[in-house]
């Protein structure tokens, strides 16, 4: 055995019944009943895809593209819809609900590694600079190097890990997690449970700048923000992004609102609950975007422009104009031979040239 080997951590390990505790807080499990005490105490130790699950793992079907898989599976434990229960093998329990999907995220949650432990008592790493007017909820965590300003205010159960930098008056609210290198802006507001990921900015300056004249010898003016970034509840924030406070107004992001990695979001957006924003997107300062939208990844929205609520971006979509109706929207073009590519770019410009 190698040293490596000897070292590694102990899988985590959980019973059915505590895989079904988990989902029935988000959805019902429609077989519940006709599960035997013994199968409710079976062990699992992880997750796996239908093809490589172990006999001690849990596995899901939710794109019926792989339902091939289900008779040959070896876990343990399937979550699958009704009407593929009967597909799955006499080897693995079968745990029947509206949504396997839904229900493996909730399943996820049991096999995460806890660094630390929710209820323990607040701590603060000997090289955190907090200071002696901040606001500490209980069982607080902050890691090292850490800066929280004057009159910062941090919920209950929020953890901060290694070089968080909090600006003075910024609220945090309970059981919110900040990792590694986070910026978060002066008076920036954040509701509860919000996940914000490593060497992400939120409240930073935003872009405003007015032009003197010949920019290349007078230079620009700086425009002061004086806006804040105000983040509902149980929004989550990706790495590298950064959200801009509003430069008079706030940039406001609402409840449910998940956002991926390397996003810019410009000063004085406001983007509706629920709202999902993939990758690369940039989104240009004063939009307004909807309710349970989704912004497919590269997108680009210019500024001042109104998205409706339930409207869908596919990627590299690029909105010059409010969108007023639900619906699916697209307008980047998709790989194709690069002879044909250049055939259909040259009919395109002849469709742009005025007629003769």
């Amino acid at each position: 055995m190698s040293h490596i080997d000897s070292i590694s951590p102990a899988k985590p390990s959980v019973t059915l019944a505590d895989v079904i505790a988990a989902i029935t807080v988000r959805q019902p499990v429609l077989n519940q009943s006709q599960l035997t005490v013994e199968q409710l105490q079976i062990t699992l130790t992880g997750i796996g895809s239908l093809d490589e699950a172990s006999t001690a793992q849990i596995s899901f079907l939710n794109d019926k593209a792989y339902a091939s898989a289900l008779p040959s599976t070896q876990a343990a434990v399937v979550l699958v819809a009704q009407d593929s229960s009967s597909a799955v093998p006499d080897h693995s329990v079968a745990v029947v609900v509206a949504s396997p999907y839904a229900a493996y995220a909730s399943a996820t949650h049991l096999f995460e590694p806890q660094a630390l432990d929710a209820n323990a008592a607040t701590f603060i790493h000997p090289t955190a600079q907090v200071s002696s007017s901040a606001l500490l909820g209980e069982g607080v965590s902050i890691g090292p190097f850490c800066v929280v300003g004057e009159q910062v205010k941090i919920g209950s159960g929020t953890r901060l890990h290694a070089q968080v930098h909090i600006e003075p008056h910024a609220i945090i609210g309970d059981n919110c997690e900040l990792y590694p290198q986070v910026f978060i802006g002066h008076d920036t507001q954040m509701g509860d449970q919000v996940r914000i990921h490593a060497g992400a900015s939120v409240g930073s300056e935003g872009f405003g700048f007015a032009p003197l004249g010949n920019t290349a010898v007078q230079g620009w003016e700086r425009i002061v923000q004086l806006g804040r970034v105000v983040i509902g509840n149980k929004v989550r924030i990706g790495s590298n992004t950064c959200i801009d406070r509003g430069a008079i107004g706030d940039t406001l992001i609402e409840d449910n609102v998940i956002i991926d990695n390397l996003v810019q979001i410009g000063h004085n957006v406001k983007v509706g609950a629920g709202t999902a924003i993939a990758g690369n997107a940039g989104i240009a300062g004063s939009v307004i975007i909807g309710k349970s939208c989704m912004i497919g990844g590269g997108v680009g929205i210019a500024g001042h422009l109104q998205i409706a609520d339930g409207v869908v971006l596919t990627g590299m979509t690029l909105v010059t104009k409010s969108i007023k109706k639900p619906g699916v929207y697209s307008s980047g073009v998709a790989a194709m031979p690069a002879m044909d590519w250049r055939r259909a770019m040259v009919k395109l410009r002849a469709l742009g040239k005025k007629d003769n």
